[in-house]
């Protein structure tokens, strides 16, 4: 994989929003909507939408669509910042594969997920534009940036989650505050994944990235307790 796929990935992964565009059924005007998204553990957004939505109709006419990942939140110039529009084909996705990822990342859609006009759809991207400031620009293929999962990793998943949130909440505030310097309390782990894990606190979502690429639980679980000993460390200087 290439370091610039390397970089979408990071940020497909660490958003949790992003800017739909679809074509309008019709006139073939192009329509824009603000959307929520998950990510399977591939790092292919899934998103949960509507039957009645706009965006939705523009899709069952044509699954032609865009993806804008905004990563410049918080930047005093935003133009410095890094975006990515993925661009290709909407697809209604089984929700088994798409529901629990979602409803970590956005526990709030509990409440209609199993209303009979909501669907999973992933986004099967044939390509993506990097903006990663000025004169960083780049297109790559989503070859480069979609990745296989590691079996092992991907069937513990839930289990290393729980585990986290319940018994080790200490460990999660702890990279949050002192390693992606995030304030506030209640920060739980929401997924976890080869190259890091998703971190949610109420609407607020943050990335911890491993050092290296972890295949396994018992590798997630050494770079999640190397991480907790910098994090106290620096808690302690």
């Amino acid at each position: 994989m290439s370091t610039i796929g390397a970089s979408v990935r990071r940020l497909i992964r660490g958003q949790d929003r992003a800017s739909l565009a679809t074509v309008l059924a019709g006139d073939g005007t192009p329509y824009a909507s603000l959307v929520l998204y998950a990510t399977l553990a591939d790092a292919t957004p899934v998103l949960l939408l509507s039957n009645l939505a706009e965006h939705t109709k523009n899709l069952k006419a044509d699954p032609r669509a865009s993806l804008l990942v905004d990563g410049t939140a918080g930047l005093a110039d935003p133009l410095t910042g890094a975006r990515a529009t993925l661009v290709g084909r909407l697809e209604e996705v089984d929700a088994s594969l798409a529901q629990p990822r979602y409803l970590a990342r956005h526990p709030s859609a509990e409440a209609y997920v199993s209303f009979g006009d909501f669907r999973f759809y992933a986004l099967k991207a044939a390509r993506a534009h990097l903006v990663a400031g000025f004169g960083r620009i780049h297109w790559i293929d989503a070859g480069e940036i979609i990745e296989a999962p590691p079996k092992a990793l991907v069937e513990r998943e839930t289990d290393i989650v729980e585990h986290m949130n319940e018994d080790h909440a200490e460990a999660v505030g702890l990279y949050a505050a002192r390693l992606l310097g995030r304030g506030g309390d209640g920060w739980r782990m929401s997924g976890i994944d080869a190259e890091g894990a998703d971190l949610r606190r109420e609407g607020e979502v943050t990335r911890l990235e491993f050092s290296t690429r972890v295949e396994d639980a018992e590798a997630a679980r050494r770079e999640l307790v190397r991480l907790v000993k910098e994090a106290r460390a620096k808690e302690a200087s």
